[in-house]
């Protein structure tokens, strides 16, 4: 049992009401109702950018729950869902359904990707709708989240950008940068104006150059910010991962899905958004372009690749502590008690046994 970041061999934990009453190393203090041998328990996944799962996807309000459902599944307790690109109209739109959602306890918040982007690195987000920050839009895209906005990705070379940084730190919002093609000075005044987090750094973003080092290297050296990784395979070479791991350290690093509706199910024809998506191999890319449109996988395959590159406790804090403390989140992240009862119980491939969520089973597997 992972707790609160140290390893116990064997570790037991009592929860109430929700919450995780008390814990600690050694055999438990009282008869147990469940019992796990050869398990690793550790906290709840928090997946601070995912748009969808399970063949639903968070744009669509009747597919909110779906995907929400089938992460928890896959041990992902706490989920903030990315809405993409969007007309105005539609913007507005999804954030109400997602608000509703979070309200009701379904995910923990929304994390808007955009529109706020450049259009010359915007991936998988329609172009056409991408536009700078308007102060307009932005009032009413935090009136319309009702609070439940909590993570915001924009391009910082966009004009009217530092002022909208300014504003949605205001209103107790993270701001990401991503999908951006701005320079490292550029990127610099961003943190210093506020940015905290890297979107999914290295994508979407200028590739690191010896002359124009770019956002990436800004992101990643500076202590203030915790860079989202998708640790997939397929969009940053293990190598690269490792790398990044290794210069920023755990308690820097997010491992996110950035999933797709696909995640879960086969390969096929998908959409993100308004955007066609077809998936190869597991690989979702925009459809007739090299583009990689998010991502197929799981937080549960996602921890797997973190603990055998850099060991249980480190997985661990990438895809729980870290992205909790990220995105301000008092009560998930850990195993510790007063914290939410969130688990996950993981048997010696590392593969989901069980899932609690808030001290109710969600999910048992013989």
């Amino acid at each position: 049992m992972v707790l609160d970041g140290e390893v116990a061999r064997p570790g037991w934990l009592e929860t109430s009401g929700g919450r995780i009453l008390a814990c600690g190393a050694g055999p438990p203090p009282r008869p147990t109702h469940d019992d796990f041998p050869d398990c690793t328990v550790v906290p709840g996944f928090v997946d601070m950018h995912v748009h969808g799962g399970g063949g639903a996807s968070y744009t669509d309000p009747a597919g909110i729950i779906r995907a929400a459902d089938f992460h928890v599944r896959q041990g992902t307790t706490t989920t903030l869902a990315s809405l993409v690109t969007a007309s105005p109209t539609d913007l507005l739109a999804g954030i109400r359904a997602l608000a509703a959602a979070s309200h009701e306890g379904a995910v923990a918040g929304i994390h808007l990707e955009g529109p706020w982007l450049s259009r010359a690195r915007c991936g998988a987000h329609d172009p056409a709708q991408t536009r700078p920050p308007d102060p307009a839009e932005i009032e009413a895209v935090l009136a319309a989240g009702g609070g439940a906005i909590r993570m915001v990705t924009l391009a910082p070379e966009l004009p009217g950008a530092g002022e909208a940084i300014r504003r949605f730190l205001d209103a107790g919002v993270v701001v990401a940068v991503g999908h951006t093609d701005a320079t490292y000075d550029q990127t610099e005044r961003a943190v210093d104006a506020g940015a905290t987090v890297a979107t999914h750094l290295f994508n979407a973003m200028p590739p690191l150059h010896h002359r124009e080092p770019g956002p990436a290297l800004a992101l990643l050296q500076d202590p203030r910010v915790t860079c989202e990784l998708i640790a997939d395979g397929a969009h940053v070479h293990p190598a690269v991962l490792r790398a990044a791991i290794r210069a920023a350290g755990p308690g820097r690093v997010a491992l996110i899905t950035d999933a797709i509706a696909a995640a879960g199910c086969g390969d096929g024809a998908y959409t993100l958004g308004a955007i066609p998506i077809d998936v190869e191999s597991g690989v979702a890319r925009v459809r007739g372009a090299s583009t990689i449109a998010g991502s197929t996988a799981t937080m549960a395959e996602i921890f797997r690749v973190a603990a055998t590159l850099a060991g249980v406790p480190a997985a661990v804090r990438m895809t729980a502590a870290t992205p909790a403390g990220a995105l301000g989140l008092e009560r998930v992240g850990h195993l510790r008690a007063g914290h939410d009862a969130n688990l996950v119980v993981l048997d010696a491939d590392l593969r989901v046994r069980a899932v609690m969520v808030r001290g109710d089973w969600r999910v048992t597997r013989d």
